[in-house]
Order: structure tokens, then sequence, then C-alpha cells
């Protein structure tokens, strides 16, 4: 609340007082998550990889969670590995750096030498535990008001309980350093014939619950661009090797990092440069249903099939077949031809940019808003049928999945401004789909569906009498009165709606009305504590009334979208 007045006090600034105000705030803001602990740490540390939603100076301060998080005492962290360990850091190591690397939220790092091999050892902060259950503990009780609460006006069914829970798992898994050496271990052996990823050694005789003893392997945080330029490795492609991994790591095992901050993510010049994945304490898996269910998505975009791709999303959970099927199935098939058509976009202004350097197009505000009013326009109709009827879900598992895309698409865009996920992502999906053993299955279930389709069709051939003799019955019926059609008109749907809302922000208003009378008769005869209440009662009622107008504008403003109208 503090940071959003602060934010709001910025009007009427010149761009100078701004963005010297945002730095200000920036660094206010990282002081206040430090304050508040491990968790929030954790949190700032995603949002600091969107350099295309938050300012520069946000993201430059936020970047300092990644690996400038203040250590705690050097005497702690030896104390804590000779107690893990059972002896000395000096009968143990031949050298022992007292000094840490680096910090992060949960843990920091010291270099040391083991048996002429160069080591680093994590060691836990002291107390997380403990912290952690009452942060959760807090983090639930949100969780569980916004089960109560939350609208679900976009459509879409979430599950914060289960989000909370998958969450709090993850978090309690990764502050036990044996169960994140099994994950590095597991992740290492799915790379193992990739030589652009590369995982670090364990040394299991020196790792325990709380100390984690590793290969020490060098490099440059992904979001270094200076530094990845000296080193002369294309960015580029450095971009494609990131979403690539991802890809595989979803798609091909089930099996993905879930906490790709550039502070965990570093490239080297080795093979002409690789990723290096540091921190393996939250991972997240994916059932073989939904990583099916992902791939027929892929497949069924690829082939422009909007059925394909509501059959895939009904695999996964995420789509359940109720409601008006007819206004989903129209909805996917126009975000499908706009995708075709923003890449062909995409395409054509790369071939400008070729021959024309410094090209490119841009748009007025106007022009935007104007094509964004034409395409709402467009699914109006179909989009409030979604909306009403609420078909889509949203499983606890997609957290991580959509986190993770979500930082590696801000990472792509700082290696590469004209960095585009699904231009990556499209051709390494099919790729998957026809050469692995995944494809393979996902190529013969679909070649079974074609045969059984053609099957059907065939079949339905002989069933045609038949069904017309149905559909007279259907019609006699409904004229005897022994079925009833229900007709959905959407545009009388939104008028009624409209009306409620009108109605609803009327009684709030009456009710004001009366009270503030109530109130003010109550106090001019020094009747003091009802007639404060009444005043409470009273603002209370006048929130519920500029609610209720904002939402009459706002059904107004969709109306006038879907219709077309100024």
């Amino acid at each position: 609340m503090g940071l959003c007045l602060r934010i709001y006090i910025q009007g009427g600034m010149t761009e100078e007082k701004r963005v010297m105000r945002r730095k200000v705030l920036a660094k206010w803001l990282k002081e206040s998550i430090l304050r508040l602990g491990p968790t929030f740490i954790k949190i700032g540390q995603q949002f600091s990889t969107r350099v295309d939603i938050l300012p520069k100076e946000y993201v430059d301060q936020l970047s300092e969670l990644q690996d400038q998080v203040p250590p705690f005492p050097s005497e702690t962290a030896v104390s804590t590995i000779e107690e893990e360990l059972g002896a000395s850091v000096n009968e143990i190591f031949e050298r022992f750096d007292v000094e840490p690397l680096a910090a992060a939220s949960l843990g920091q790092v010291h270099r040391a030498s083991l048996n002429g091999q160069e080591v680093v050892l994590k060691v836990q902060r002291p107390g997380l535990k403990e912290l952690f259950d009452i942060d959760l503990k807090n983090l639930r009780v949100i969780a569980e008001y916004l089960q109560k609460v939350d609208p679900k006006s976009d459509g879409a069914k979430r599950d914060w309980v289960a989000i909370y829970d998958e969450c709090a798992n993850v978090l309690y898994q990764e502050i036990d350093y044996t169960k994140e050496a099994f994950n590095a271990e597991k992740f290492a052996e799915n790379f193992k014939n990739m030589d652009y990823v590369k995982v670090p050694e364990i040394y299991w005789e020196y790792t325990t619950p709380q100390v984690l003893t590793m290969e020490y392997v060098p490099g440059i945080k992904i979001n270094r661009i200076q530094q990845i330029d000296k080193l002369g490795l294309d960015r580029k492609r450095l971009g494609r090797y990131a979403v690539e991994s991802y890809l595989e790591q979803i798609l091909s095992h089930g099996f993905f990092h879930a906490d790709p901050h550039p502070g965990n993510i570093a490239v080297d010049d080795a093979n002409g440069g690789r990723l290096i994945f540091y921190d393996f304490g939250m991972m997240g898996s994916i059932s073989p249903n939904i990583r099916e269910g992902l791939l027929e998505v892929f497949y069924g975009v690829y082939e422009k099939d909007p059925d394909k791709v509501l059959q895939a999303m009904v695999q996964m959970g995420v789509l359940v077949p109720t409601g008006d099927m007819t206004a989903v199935r129209r909805t996917a098939q126009f975000f499908l031809d706009s995708f075709e058509e923003r890449l062909a976009a995409q395409r054509k202004e790369r071939e400008m940019a070729t021959v024309e350097p410094g090209f490119k197009k841009q748009l007025s505000k106007e022009e935007k808003f104007e094509k964004k009013k034409q395409r709402l326009a467009a699914i109006g109709e179909d989009l409030l049928a979604i909306a009403a009827d609420q078909p889509f879900r949203f499983p606890a598992t997609f957290t991580f999945v959509v986190r993770a895309f979500s930082v590696l698409d801000g990472i792509g865009k700082g290696l590469d401004p004209r960095f585009d996920i699904t231009e990556i992502a499209k051709p390494y999906a099919m790729e998957l789909l026809r050469f692995n053993e995944a494809g393979v299955e996902v190529l013969v279930k679909d070649a079974r569906k074609r045969w059984d389709r053609q099957s059907r069709a065939f079949y339905n051939v002989f069933r045609q009498p038949d069904r017309v003799e149905k559909l007279a019955q259907i019609i006699e019926r409904l004229e005897q009165g022994d079925l009833k059609l229900r007709v959905r008109a959407l545009e009388s749907e939104r008028s009624f709606q409209r009306v409620a809302a009108v109605q609803k922000t009327i009684g709030y208003g009456v009710a004001a009305g009366s009270l503030v009378n109530l109130a003010t008769i109550l106090h001019l005869n020094s009747i003091r504590m009802p007639a404060t209440i009444g005043y409470c009662l009273c603002a209370f009622f006048g929130l519920q009334i500029l609610l209720g107008v904002l939402k009459v504008k706002k059904l107004d403003q969709q109306e006038r979208l879907i219709t077309g109208t100024a």
C-alpha cells in the first residue's frame, strides 16, 4: 500500500524527477523486501527479470536480490559446517574461504579446495524452518481468504489453497539439501547428451540436509550483457538455449527447474557458449497426462486445429467440457488465427528490417487502441459466454510452469530485444513431437484418432435415416410440450446484469442517505456511540455506491467494445 501511494505521488513530475524518484522508491522496495526475509526475497527475485514490465530502476535494484543478499556471520556458517560434517573445516578441506562467495535468500556459498579439486559449500541460513512456519502460515490465511472472495471474473476458477500447498511443499523441500543434491543429479542425467547445459557435480560424502558440497563451476550471470559481449558469445543463441532447455525439461522429462532467475543461470564460453544451472532446491514435476497434453496443444497450434487444442486442454484438466463449448471453440479458433497473423507480421517486419536497416513499424496509441477494440468486438460475445460458464481451471502444477516461462521471457528480452519465445518454442516443440519417444507416441495416437474419425464418418452415412427419424421425434415432443428449448441471449443477459448493478447501487444510495440522516439526528441529540456507528455504516455504503458506479461504467465500456459503437 505504501509503495502504491508513493508511486501515485509521482504524478505531475518532470521525467528527470520521475527517474530520480523511481531510483529512491526502488531502493526502498529492495530494503523492505530484505527486511521481510527469505520468503519475500524469493518473490522479489522473480520480478527482477521482468525488464518488459518494470522500469529499469526497479529491475536494477531487485536484481541485487539474486546474489547480493546480506550474508549471515561466517562464524555461524563454519559452526554449521563443522556440526553437520563432524570435523573441523581445517581437517576436511585443504583451503576454506571464510568470506562467502555469494549469499542467497536461503543460504550462502563458501569456496574451498578438497582433494585438489575446487569446490563450493552451500550453507543454510539458521532458523529457516521456523521462519517458514510463520510466513507460510500467514500466507495460507491469505490463500483461504482469496479462495472465498475471488470473483473469478476472468472465466477461470483458481484453487488458491492448492496453489499455496504446491508452493509450500516446494519451499519446504528446498531447505533439505540432500533432496537438492538428488535433484541436481537427476537434472544432470536428463541433459547428459546436451553439451550446452552444465550441472555442477555433487560430492555426497560432504553433503547433509544443511550443507551441500559441489563442483566449483564459475560463470557469468545470464543478464550481464556487457560481460557476455566481451566473451564474444551469441546472445540470441543463448536466449534460444534457455527456452529450448526448458521445453526439454517440461515436454520430454516432466522435471524442471522451478526457480530460473538470473542468479541461478550463468553462461561460460565452453563449447561456444553454454548454460550453467545452479540451485536445484525448487524443482517442479509434471504428470505424463499433462506432459502429453502440452505436446498435443503444440501440435494443435501447429495445425491450427481448435478441436485438438481444446481436447488437449480437457486432458490436462485446464478445460471442463461444460457450458457453451461452441463459444469456447470459436474463441480458440480466433486466437489461433490471430497467433498466425502475428507471426506472419513479425516475419514480414524482420524481412523489411533486413532489406531496410532501421525499419521498425510503429503504431500510434490511437491505432493500437482501435486495433484492440476491433479484436474485442469480434469475440466479445464469446468471451462473455465463456466468463459466465467458467469452464477453465488453473491447476496448481502450472504455477511454476507459468512463472518459469515468464522469467525466461524477461531474460530473453534482455539478451535480444527481438526475442519471441513463441518463435523458438514452435519448431522445437514440433521436433520433439516428431522425433523423441513421447512424440512418436503422440503421432501414433493421432493416427489412431484420425482412423477413428474416418470410421465414425463412414458409420454415420448409414445412420442418417435413423437421425432424421430421431429429429422428427424431438420436434414432435417440442410441439407436445414434453421438451423445453432454452435459447441463450447474451445481449439480454448483459442488459439484466447492468440493471441489477444499477438497482443495487440505488439501494446502497438509499441506505447511505437514511443512515446519514439518522446518524445526524443521533449526533445532535448527543447520542454519540450509535451516531458514530451510523456514520461508519454510511461510509461503507458510500464505498459500495462508488464500486457500483465503477461496475456500471465497466459494463457500459464492455458493451461499446462488443457492439463497436463509440
